[in-house]
């Protein structure tokens, strides 16, 4: 009798821990940014405060030239724009995190070259998505990238800030991104 109810309890401790380790599988989003591969015009929409002033926008237009890294397991992508401010230049280094299954966005630009503290997500919902906590203008926000892929020549790339933990979002950032031809 003690061994059937040791034999019983060693399976279902078992087929549990199954259960644990297949409900706790990480996706692999390696390929998550593969759609954005190559050359690309962009038209650019910055709203510089968008809380206070969010009709005040400034538009550029430019080029994007993303390429990976490491068999794919980073991104390097950069950007150039010109607009009435004059000429913008920043890149974006995307690096993944397998164990975890994320993407980390490593951002600067070229007017300070200093990197931001890197964003961290992945695919969601059909979209990437990708968040950090930022300070801006002496106050810290949270920021939300959003990648949506609408056909493999079209792809938007939005930021959006928050003040209040995440229970609205205000867009700062859109960038419309066309491949080149």
């Amino acid at each position: 009798m003690r061994l059937s109810w040791f034999i019983a309890c060693l399976v279902l401790c078992t087929s549990n821990a199954a259960l644990a380790q297949s409900a706790t599988a990480v996706r692999d989003g390696s390929h998550d940014f593969d759609f954005s591969r190559g050359s690309w015009t962009t038209d650019v929409t910055i709203i510089k405060d968008p809380f206070n002033k969010p009709g005040e926008e400034v538009h550029m237009r430019g080029t994007k030239v993303a390429r990976p890294i490491w068999n794919g397991k980073g991104w390097i992508e950069e950007i150039e724009a010109d607009g009435p401010s004059g000429h913008w230049q920043a890149a974006n280094v995307f690096l993944y995190d397998p164990a975890a299954g994320q993407w980390s966005e490593n951002y600067v630009d070229s007017s300070d070259g200093k990197m931001d503290r890197p964003s961290i997500g992945g695919y969601r919902n059909g979209r990437l998505e990708f968040y950090s906590q930022q300070p801006v203008g002496g106050r810290s926000m949270l920021v939300r990238g959003t990648w949506t892929i609408s056909t493999p020549d079209l792809h938007s790339y939005e930021v959006a800030r928050s003040m209040d933990g995440g229970r609205s979002w205000h867009t700062s950032f859109i960038a419309r991104v066309n491949r080149a031809r």
